[in-house]
């Protein structure tokens, strides 16, 4: 009796070695959401309260599609990826973005057609190698001594006409850390402008003339200057594209500010982008969801809320910006 249960008990591993667990029900498409470790203070930075509030929207409102949230950068168990049709990652970047250790394994995911999908900090990578495979994966990427990384409020945003990933998104406004002069291929070649906007002129320079902030990797250069000052053009904050391999590509500059989450065009936007990457069809009128109460946000963070830390402020600018032409 004993040797028959070694016997089944090694028939059943030598079947799980072969079939690898399916984490994605049958018949759904699989996405995996990486957050990062802890970053920034509170309401910055904020990676699994933010993945959280994108699983909850997409469980709710996406019935094809599966999410599962990996916590605290690069999974240990990277048979997470198995049948995943996407990955998105919303982590801190440069030289300790999870996927400069790992680029091999995304690459090989990536020709097999697997969606990718960098938002904030996680567009960043080192120049060079990592630089070199986002531009493949996605399309462009934050490149220190060429980018910016400025707080400043969107206005007048540019969106894409007749593309999924602007299905039923308005525009919108938002104060947060947009990253523009993002690096992209020559004449943009594959890649399609999603959110554009012109950047306020005091993020490079101030009224008298002088630098708003100095040269350096992430602050100022003479480039970005040259193309925001003198050419007076205007900035891609997101984008996609669309990969020979037939995998699709993602990447947004902004959700350094956790609360901005509760602005609903910019969560469609976001949500739109992650069906799309899954190669699913985005609707017509976008991915619908609820807008996350206060409460809600404030679920998931990684630090607890300092003392007299002013929500009414939060509320009061949310409430504007989800009203047509507030403020």
């Amino acid at each position: 009796m004993k040797r028959m249960m070694a016997g089944l008990g090694l028939a059943l591993l030598a079947l799980a070695m072969t079939y690898p667990v399916q984490a994605a029900e049958e018949g759904k498409k699989k996405l995996v959401l990486i957050a990062g470790r802890k970053s920034h203070g509170y309401g910055q930075h904020s990676f699994k309260a933010g993945c959280m509030l994108l699983k909850k929207a997409l469980d709710e409102n996406v019935p094809g599609l599966e999410t599962v949230v990996v916590l605290d950068g690069w999974p240990k168990d990277e048979s997470v990826f198995n049948g995943a049709a996407g990955i998105c990652i919303f982590s801190d970047g440069g030289g300790g973005h999870p996927y400069n250790a790992n680029l091999s394994k995304i690459d090989s995911l990536a020709k097999k057609g697997v969606g990718l999908a960098m938002m904030h900090y996680a567009v960043e990578v080192p120049k060079g190698k990592s630089g070199e495979k986002f531009l493949e994966w996605i399309g462009g990427y934050f490149e220190p001594n060429w980018s910016v990384n400025p707080h400043w409020r969107l206005k007048e945003c540019v969106l894409a006409k007749n593309h999924p990933l602007t299905n039923g998104v308005g525009s919108f406004e938002s104060q947060d850390e947009w990253y523009y002069h993002m690096r992209f291929p020559e004449k943009m070649t594959g890649v399609t402008p999603i959110l554009s906007a012109m950047p306020p002129k005091d993020t490079l320079v101030r009224a008298d003339g002088k630098l708003s902030r100095g040269d350096g990797p992430h602050s100022n250069n003479q480039f970005v200057r040259e193309a925001v000052l003198d050419r007076k053009e205007k900035q891609v904050l997101a984008w996609a594209m669309e990969r020979p391999d037939g995998g699709r590509g993602f990447g947004y500059t902004g959700a350094h500010s956790h609360w901005n989450w509760g602005i609903d065009n910019n969560r469609k936007l976001i949500l739109n982008s992650l069906v799309w990457i899954c190669k699913m069809e985005v609707p017509a009128k976008g991915v619908e969801s609820k807008r996350p109460t206060l409460a809600e946000l404030r679920e998931n963070m990684d630090y607890p809320a300092p003392d007299k830390f002013d929500f009414a402020q939060i509320e009061k600018y949310l409430a504007g910006a989800n009203t047509p032409g507030g403020k």
